[in-house]
């Protein structure tokens, strides 16, 4: 019903918008007369205002000036690559499913351009998935990411930012596990909450301050007949929203105000600023309820992957087994969102992979945005991360023997045993589309 409730808000505040754009041009258009009155820029920046935070946001594009293509594609992601198929390194940058869309890692995709060719993961908005299309949880997530990794390789890169950093590790985890040959050549730990004991933050506080019972009943709402989800469970992004919002919100408010102010003064460059940030700040997307309740109890609550508990399709999740895959984990001094030390625990919990294959970088004065994007990270962080993945040199595939191993897999089918048999034919399809893209 909220959900529903909220639709129909949005509805009836849609005719007031449209009256505020046409104020809006009345008092911004040189050829009318209301233009020039003392009060029009106050009244136009009001307009304006209004209509930002009653809006709902689309999805906003990439729009890095280079070609886009999808090279890998389920029901609830896509891998999209930038620019034409080159001989770069692979990168596949694995966005955060945690609210906002892929396009919040615009910038770390520009900033990789030049060294890398670039992937990003494009996750869907649960909201507009069939309910034909199967559920979503955790474990999807990790085979998702098995699935990825098996697609794109040999010699990929991987870069988990924020939230993806558990599933990732546990994907690799698993692949290293059945000595997989496709496992990553690297991957990179960008603000990732690995063990949420370390320097908890009111993030990581929550959760252990309710059950997961209480998440169920106030945060997961059913899709209206609106949505072509219509009938899945979500955790919807408009709440999501007013949660990130309400952890800065004399910040926000602050922001809105300045806005205002830059209208009123007709200081077009900073309210373009603002425009922009708040256009991908505000645009929300929908989560199904199995995967965010399976990662707040997994993750946030019971801290398995760190404690050695967590399991992928009933099998044990063990980081003792990554011994090939490099790591190197990056946290930031001041970041409000993963604490210091939760990024790292992941470097000593691979008990098995040589110190060789390990690395650490705390940027001094950042964020948690500030790890992945913004001028500090271009200069800084990615010269550290491009010289890490730089040192991971390719290698020759060994293939296990045919009896050594099985990996549960299951995307949008039915759940598969796959025997290690058939990873030998995994590594000529990976090897075949990896010839396309360098095409």
């Amino acid at each position: 019903m909220l959900y529903l409730m909220r639709d129909a808000y949005d509805q009836l505040l849609s005719p007031m918008r449209v009256a505020a754009e046409m104020a809006r041009t009345v008092c911004e258009n040189p050829f009318s007369p209301l233009a020039y009155a003392p009060s029009s820029r106050a009244v136009a920046a009001s307009c304006e205002l209004f209509e930002r935070a009653t809006r709902t946001y689309a999805k906003p594009a990439f729009d890095l000036g280079v070609p886009e293509r999808v090279v890998w594609e389920r029901p609830f992601c896509r891998v999209i690559a930038f620019g034409e198929p080159s001989t770069k390194p692979k990168l596949l940058l694995v966005a955060p499913l945690s609210g906002h869309y892929a396009t919040l890692l615009r910038g770390t995709v520009a900033a990789f351009l030049e060294t890398h060719q670039v992937f990003i993961t494009d996750w869907a908005d649960a909201k507009k998935v069939p309910l034909s299309d199967g559920r979503f949880d955790l474990d999807d997530y990790v085979d998702y990411c098995i699935a990825m990794f098996t697609a794109l390789g040999p010699d990929l890169h991987v870069a988990a930012v924020c939230q993806p950093s558990v599933p990732v590790l546990a994907a690799i985890a698993r692949m290293e596990a059945v000595d997989h040959p496709l496992v990553p050549r690297s991957a990179v730990l960008i603000g990732g909450p690995i063990d949420t004991r370390r320097s908890p933050t009111a993030v990581n506080r929550l959760p252990q301050e309710r059950n997961i019972g209480w998440f169920e009943r106030h945060c997961i709402h059913t899709v209206p007949w609106t949505h072509q989800g219509q009938g899945r469970s979500v955790y919807p992004g408009f709440l999501q929203l007013a949660g990130f919002i309400s952890m800065n919100l004399d910040r926000h408010h602050t922001a809105q105000w300045d806005m205002f102010n830059h209208l009123v003064q007709g200081d077009g460059d900073s309210a373009a600023k603002h425009r922009e940030f708040y256009d991908e700040y505000l645009a929300v997307m929908d989560l199904t309820a199995e995967y965010y309740l399976q990662t707040v109890e997994t993750v946030f609550i019971e801290h398995c992957l760190p404690k050695g508990e967590m399991r992928h399709r009933g099998e044990p999740v063990d980081l003792g087994a990554i011994r090939r895959c490099a790591l190197m984990a990056i946290e930031g001094e001041k970041d409000d969102i993963t604490g210091i030390g939760q990024t790292r625990a992941a470097l000593e919990l691979t008990s098995n992979l040589p110190d060789g294959k390990k690395a650490y970088h705390l940027q001094s004065g950042a964020g948690h945005y500030g790890v992945f994007n913004g001028s500090r990270f271009r200069a800084e962080i990615v010269p550290k991360i491009v010289a890490f993945m730089a040192t991971q040199g390719e290698a020759p595939i060994q293939l296990p023997p045919p009896e050594s191993a099985s990996i549960a897999v299951r995307g949008a089918e039915p759940r598969l045993e796959v025997p290690a048999t058939l990873i030998a034919d995994s590594v000529v399809a990976a090897r075949t589309l990896a010839a396309e893209l360098h095409a």
